[in-house]
């Protein structure tokens, strides 16, 4: 299970590692595509001072066995040479299988695990004694958002969702003037405007469609706006549907009026109990979008998204909960509404699904309309998938590692996790033999309570 030399080394305290060795095994996960380091890193971690194993294949047919030796990494033929000795291993999918049983006590593993949706996998990696941290787990903060690779894959699931909806279309998506008349732009509505949801709102609209877009968060309207898309808004559309306020200049009358000739310009202002005076207009409005819609709001906004997806071509859905069951967006009888050859892209199929008739992996089709419920894009896009998420992994390492050799010429890395610090405790969500992460426990304590039931 471990080499000679390192059964030699002295006790580490808790938490330090010393000599740290980085392991890059091939991914088993079907159909996964992806790599944990790409060479360019390698080279960049081999600076820092690490040393960096690779299993032969690991980077199929876009990542070479040569270009990660001339990175300066040691490739070994077999998976077993890479868990036996390394202290950290870097993967993009979860563990199966024979690589469960190859991760040993004391060694740490990044990767994508999602505990709260696979908590026996967590428990029994944190009874083997691993080192868990998981990539849904990097808070969504400034200071983490060089190790964001959840985010970083959501961009590249946002632009394939937004051309596998285009290619599933029967129809243009522009519009188009031919000698045979004109046709008109596809209309697509995105729901979720996060990252994944904004990259298929850019990618649609230069694509020359009509773009609609909804989120239940206030500050994404203006994110969804920026990139050409309408926001659905329900108070938008009851503004639309008044007539706008005369504006009438305020004019000081009776009283008023004389003191202002008089000299005295105070009494020229407007009385503010009777009037809003201009670049005021906002002064007074509160927080309220800051604090999120009201309930009713919310309520109205969903009533208008039932109505405009009738008129859609194409649905693209987003939203996703890290940790959770994906919620559902659109139901049977949204689906039943839409017209025949019309498209909806559930980006969410892998955690259920936001469409209620969504199956995984496959395409269903409902009375005339095409659901997808495509999985894993961004392996789909597997040579900037991995450089993206590559150099998430390099940031994550720097962050969990430090450098203490005295000699500035020289490196010294150390594994040093500092649980006081927000993304160390918020991303490792098993350690010394615990489930760190609450989610996790309360998806853990689920189980037993069913398994009890039963």
């Amino acid at each position: 299970m471990v080499t000679n030399r390192q059964l030699e080394r002295e006790p580490a305290p808790d938490a330090i590692m010393l000599g740290v060795k980085i392991g890059v095994p091939r991914e088993t996960a079907e159909g996964e595509q992806r790599v944990g380091l790409v060479p360019e890193t390698v080279t960049r971690l081999v600076r820092d001072g690490f040393e960096v194993i690779v299993e032969s294949g690991a980077g199929r047919d876009y990542n070479l066995d040569a270009n990660y030796e001339e990175a300066g990494a040691r490739v070994v033929p077999e998976a077993d040479g890479v868990y036996s000795e390394a202290d950290i291993i870097v993967k993009v999918a979860r563990p199966e299988g024979d690589e469960v049983e190859r991760l040993r006590e004391g060694q740490v593993l990044i990767c994508f695990l999602n505990g709260p949706q696979h908590p026996g996998l967590v428990k029994r990696l944190a009874d083997a004694g691993v080192t868990v941290f998981s990539n849904e787990a990097v808070p969504r903060t400034s200071v983490a958002q060089s190790m964001d690779a959840l985010s970083s894959m959501g961009s590249i699931a946002g632009y394939k969702c937004a051309l596998v909806g285009a290619n599933s279309l029967g129809k243009y998506v522009p519009m188009l003037s031919t000698a045979a008349g004109t046709t008109k732009a596809a209309k697509v509505m995105v729901l979720g405007v996060a990252v994944a949801g904004l990259q298929a709102i850019a990618i649609m609209n230069r694509l020359g469609a009509e773009v609609f877009a909804y989120d239940i968060r206030p500050e994404t309207k203006e994110q969804a706006q920026s990139l050409g898309a309408t926001f659905i808004d329900s108070d938008d559309e009851r503004e639309d549907g008044q007539e706008e306020d005369e504006y009438v200049e305020y004019e000081p009358q009776g009283f008023r009026k004389l003191m202002t000739s008089l000299g005295f310009y105070s009494f020229a202002e407007p009385p503010r109990d009777e009037y809003v005076v201009e670049g005021e207009e906002e002064d007074g409005r509160g927080s309220g979008e800051d604090e999120g819609w009201s309930k009713e709001k919310l309520e109205e906004d969903q009533r208008l998204v039932r109505e405009r997806i009738r008129e859609m071509d194409v649905v693209i859905t987003t939203a996703l909960v890290p940790g959770r069951t994906a919620p559902q967006l659109v139901d049977r009888e949204m689906v039943e509404s839409m017209k025949p050859g019309s498209v909806i892209v559930d980006l969410a199929a892998e955690s259920g699904g936001n469409c209620e008739l969504t199956e995984p992996g496959e395409t269903v089709e409902h009375e005339g309309v095409k659901i997808l419920g495509p999985v894993d894009l961004p392996s789909s896009m597997p040579i900037h998938a991995s450089q993206l998420y590559s150099r998430n992994m390099y940031n994550l390492i720097g962050h969990i590692t430090e450098d203490r050799a005295e000699d500035k010429d020289e490196k010294d890395p150390h594994l040093a996790l500092d649980f006081e610090d927000e993304i160390i405790d918020a991303t490792c969500i098993a350690h010394g033999g615990e489930v760190r992460q609450e989610a996790t426990r309360e998806a853990l304590r689920g189980e037993a309570e069913e398994s009890e039931a039963r």
